[in-house]
C-alpha cells in the first residue's frame, strides 16, 4: 500500500497527497453484507442542530465488519480486499469453508487466496484470531477485545498496531499505540498483525471540497464569534487572547477530562505519553 503525490496540473492537486488502491480487487461490495446508511446533517429527531460542522457529503453503504471472530476452527479464504468509506483501514472479504461470508479488518500482508482462522488452535500468523493467552509474547497485534466476546474495541483504524509485552497471572500485559501500558483479560481475542493502510496519515486532501464529500462543513474558530456564542468570542477589531476554551467554557488544552474515579484505572500500569 502506497501513497500517490499528483502532478500541480490545478490548485485543488498541487497539495493533494492521496492512498494507492493498488491492492484492492473488487470495486462493489459483497451485497449480502451491506445496508443502507442515513446521514443526519448533525440534526436530532426534531431537526435541532445538536452537532456543528456537519453535513452534505457523498452517499455510503455500511459494510458489516466481524470484530468477534467467533466462528473458531473453521478455515476462511480472502476473496478480495475492499475500499470501505466508513473508517480508514481496508476491510477484507473472507469465504469460510461452511459458506459463510464476512468483512474483517485487513491486516498488513494480507491478501487475497490467503487462508485465515480464528479459535485456540489457530496458528499465531497474520489475520488470525487468538485468544491472546495464546499468543506468543512480544507478537504486535491488533483489534483487542476489552472483555471476552465483546468484540474487538481497542486498535482498528489504519495503522495501528500494539504489542503483548508480558503476562500477569489471568492478564496480559499490551503496549497500545498511544504509548500506555495497561492490563486485559488473556480470555480476550486480538488479531495477529498491524492495521494495514499504513500511509493513510500522509494522506493531504489538497482541497477544501473533499473535506465537503466526506460531510464535513466548514469549521469556523471561537475567537472570532460574538461574546453570546462563545467565551472567546468579541473584543475591538482583531482580539484574540486568554486561554483556549469550549462554548461550555471549559478548557480546551491541557485540562484532564478523565474521571479519577473510572473503575477501568486500576487496569492501566503506565499512562500515555503527552
Amino acid at each position: 500500500m502506497g501513497i500517490r503525490k499528483l502532478k500541480p496540473t490545478t490548485p485543488g492537486q498541487r497539495h493533494k497527497v492521496i492512498g494507492a488502491f493498488d491492492n484492492i480487487t473488487a470495486t462493489a461490495p459483497e451485497k449480502s453484507l451491506v445496508r443502507g446508511k442515513k446521514s443526519t446533517g448533525g440534526r436530532n429527531n426534531t431537526g435541532k442542530m445538536t452537532m456543528r460542522y456537519i453535513g452534505g457529503g457523498h452517499k455510503r453503504k455500511y459494510r458489516f465488519v466481524d470484530f468477534k471472530r467467533n466462528k473458531d476452527g473453521i478455515p476462511a479464504t480472502v476473496k478480495s480486499i475492499e475500499y470501505d468509506p466508513n473508517r480508514t483501514s481496508r476491510i477484507a472479504l473472507l469465504y469460510y469453508a461452511d459458506g459463510e461470508k464476512s468483512y474483517i479488518i485487513a491486516p498488513n500482508g494480507l491478501e487475497a487466496g490467503q487462508t485465515v482462522m480464528s479459535g485456540s488452535g489457530a496458528d499465531p500468523e497474520i489475520g488470525n484470531a487468538l485468544p491472546i493467552q495464546d499468543i506468543p509474547v512480544g507478537t504486535i497485534i491488533h483489534n483487542i477485545e476489552l472483555r471476552p466476546g465483546q468484540g474487538a474495541k481497542l486498535v482498528r483504524s489504519a495503522g495501528a498496531f500494539a504489542q503483548l509485552t508480558s503476562r500477569e497471572g489471568t492478564y496480559a500485559i499490551i503496549k497500545m499505540p498511544s504509548g500506555e501500558t495497561r492490563k486485559i483479560l488473556s480470555a480476550c481475542k486480538a488479531t495477529i498483525g498491524s492495521v494495514g493502510n499504513s500511509d493513510h496519515a500522509l494522506e493531504k486532501s489538497g482541497k477544501a471540497g473533499r473535506s465537503r464529500w466526506l460531510g464535513r462543513r466548514p469549521r469556523n474558530r471561537g475567537v472570532v464569534m460574538n461574546p453570546v456564542d462563545h467565551p472567546m468570542g468579541g473584543g475591538e477589531g482583531r482580539a484574540s487572547g486568554g486561554h483556549p476554551r469550549s462554548r461550555k467554557g471549559l478548557y480546551a488544552k491541557g485540562l484532564k477530562t478523565r474521571d479519577p474515579k473510572k473503575s477501568s484505572s486500576r487496569y492501566i500500569i503506565e499512562r500515555r505519553k503527552k
